[in-house]
């Protein structure tokens, strides 16, 4: 039996290999066994909006932190021995408590958004996370989320790359493992991000318009996740299949038993 100890420092490992490491958003107990069955799974990722939705809440700590904790929990019972890392949005208020109570639970990593707010308030959150996981006894990894981009409004591009970079470095200064930086970005950004933050540091989104996996690879980044793209995809297909029998359509064949 692995011990969060254990999955923890493969998660960092996965990070630090040469291969970028594509994790595939999971929200629930059944979409984290689909995945988990797949033998490329090195690793499954929590997505918070997900969650949130299929509990008929919005985005953004709408959703009660114990509500949320429970189905994360039911995820790492899912997942076995695989690492997971939650999205745990920007700590609802209490960042360090938010991450031990995570850990309580089996998680051993964890997105946590800036929001832009203050540096100096990002950094503390950081050193809170960091913090709950060595009291616990877990060298827990953190993928620091720099909002730098999605909430940067129309200021020019190379101000929100200065402003990531700014933050990033001080995120793994502070003790965080990767900085998250999400958005739609161009190869050349992403080089730029790669150049100020470091080698196998950046966390990228995959997202309609975005780089391939391999491609942000080759530009040097550890990660590439989902976030709530997944649950659409999945949801797309729902409402696709719900149309033809509407239209006394039949189960596709080769629909598999999957739950």
């Amino acid at each position: 039996m692995t011990t969060s100890q254990d999955r923890a420092r493969t998660l960092a490992d996965l990070h630090r290999a040469p291969e970028i490491l594509r994790v595939v958003n999971v929200w629930d107990a059944v979409s984290a066994a689909t995945v988990a069955a797949l033998p490329e799974t090195r690793a499954l990722a929590t997505a918070g909006h997900s969650i949130a939705a299929t509990f008929g809440y919005p985005d953004g700590e709408n959703i009660p932190r114990d509500l949320m904790l429970d189905m994360v929990a039911r995820i790492v019972e899912t997942a076995g021995a695989l690492p997971v890392s939650a999205d745990l949005d920007a700590g609802f208020g209490d960042p360090g408590e938010t991450a031990r109570r995570a850990i309580g639970v089996g998680v051993v990593g964890a997105n946590m958004e800036d929001r832009l707010r203050p540096l100096a308030d990002s950094v503390r959150a950081v050193e809170a996370v960091i913090a709950a996981g060595a009291a616990e006894g877990v060298p827990f990894v953190l993928n620091a989320r720099t909002d730098a981009f999605v909430r940067g409004g129309d200021r020019p591009v190379r101000e929100s790359i200065d402003d990531a970079v700014t933050r990033g470095r001080a995120y793994l200064d502070a003790g965080a493992d990767l900085v998250f930086v999400p958005g739609v970005l161009s190869a050349d950004v992403t080089r730029a991000l790669v150049d100020g933050i470091g080698e196998r540091k950046v966390s990228v989104i995959g997202l309609p318009g975005a780089l391939t996996a391999g491609e942000y690879e080759a530009l040097g980044v550890a990660r590439i996740s989902y976030g709530p793209m997944t649950q659409r995809v999945a949801l797309t297909a729902l409402q696709d299949v719900a149309s033809e029998l509407y239209s006394d359509g039949v189960v596709p064949e080769g629909t598999r038993a999957l739950n």
